[in-house]
């Protein structure tokens, strides 16, 4: 890559492994979206209903589709993947003062029973209590509680205000009221996990809370005690995930769902927005269970209609 501010159009096209059409030497020095780009930016189009932006556009290059019939209005690099593409861009623009150096910041609290790898980025205030792991590579950010038995493996990249193995929600009723069950078990995180904002993940009970290599999380997500969540998951914000249910990969989840305890889910299953799972999935395949918002009267006519359905 070139060591002057930006970079030439046929260095990107080497990186993104994009096909050039135009000036290879165009300089580029950002990346924009379509309605704010202007001279030296790099834009992208992978929604169709986006094309239409595209005639008052200034951008000195676009990402397109191979199939994209272009005209002689821009550079393009054309990608079997725009969206790849734009992703492989966004950490070749991303600035340098952003990328998390080696550091423990002074506020930060580690128990002398936790072990800490190379490499390792800290932030402020965050607390690392006992038997916990933090291997080579990991970034926990400003404001986290990393409570006990806790192991995260190399690569992942936690955000601020997460609470990792914390107490599963465990109780036993009795006359006099609830008998709290202690919580044994650890939490593993595996490698290239990303863990959203404000996240909690609860440390299992007897066995292990998993999270499994190259899972993402957004904001927001709570995932209980005994939960397993197999490889490269993604969940979407404001969702939840009942105790010892038992994932497989590739798990995708709309936001503001909810799956309950004690199901299993097969490999390759894609859940909805604002979708309950109430029993186990044993066939991949996408799962929906929400209605379309409607007006007042509308819906009173629709539920009076689905109950009769059941009769």
């Amino acid at each position: 890559m070139s060591s002057h501010k930006g970079f030439t159009l046929k260095e990107l096209a080497e990186a993104t492994n994009s096909e050039i059409l135009g000036d290879p030497l165009c300089h580029i020095d950002k990346l924009s979206t379509i309605d704010k780009a202007d001279k030296g930016s790099i834009t992208f189009l992978t929604n169709k209903r986006y094309v239409d932006s595209l005639s008052n556009c200034n951008a000195s290059a676009i990402i397109v589709s191979k199939e994209y019939q272009e005209d002689n209005k821009f550079n393009y690099l054309k990608s079997d993947d725009p969206y790849m593409a734009y992703a492989i861009l966004s950490k070749i623009f991303k600035k340098e003062s952003e990328q998390p150096l080696p550091w423990i910041h002074e506020s930060a609290v580690i128990s002398k029973k936790s072990s800490i790898g190379k490499n390792v980025f800290i932030g402020p205030n965050v607390v690392i209590g006992p038997n916990c792991i933090i291997e080579d590579g990991v970034t926990i950010n400003a404001n986290c509680s990393i409570v006990k038995n806790v192991s995260i493996s190399s690569d992942t990249l936690i955000h601020p205000g997460c609470v990792l193995g914390s107490d599963g929600f465990g109780f036993a009723p009795s006359k006099k009221g609830y008998v709290k069950i202690e919580q044994l078990g650890n939490l593993k995180i595996g490698k290239n996990v990303e863990i959203g904002a404000n996240c909690t993940i609860d440390r299992g009970a007897l066995d292990d809370t998993e999270i499994h290599d190259g899972v993402i999380l957004d904001n927001l997500i709570h995932i209980a005690h005994n939960v397993i969540l197999g490889e490269n998951s993604a969940i979407a914000a404001s969702c939840a995930i009942a105790g010892s249910t038992k994932i497989g990969k590739n798990f995708k989840m709309g936001g503001l769902s909810g799956v309950l305890g004690h199901l299993d889910i097969c490999d390759n299953v894609s859940i909805g927005a604002h979708t309950l799972i109430t029993k186990s999935i044993d066939e991949p395949g996408d799962y929906i269970g929400i209605m379309p918002s409607q007006k007042q009267k509308d819906w009173a006519k629709s539920s009076i209609f689905i109950k009769k359905l059941g009769k």
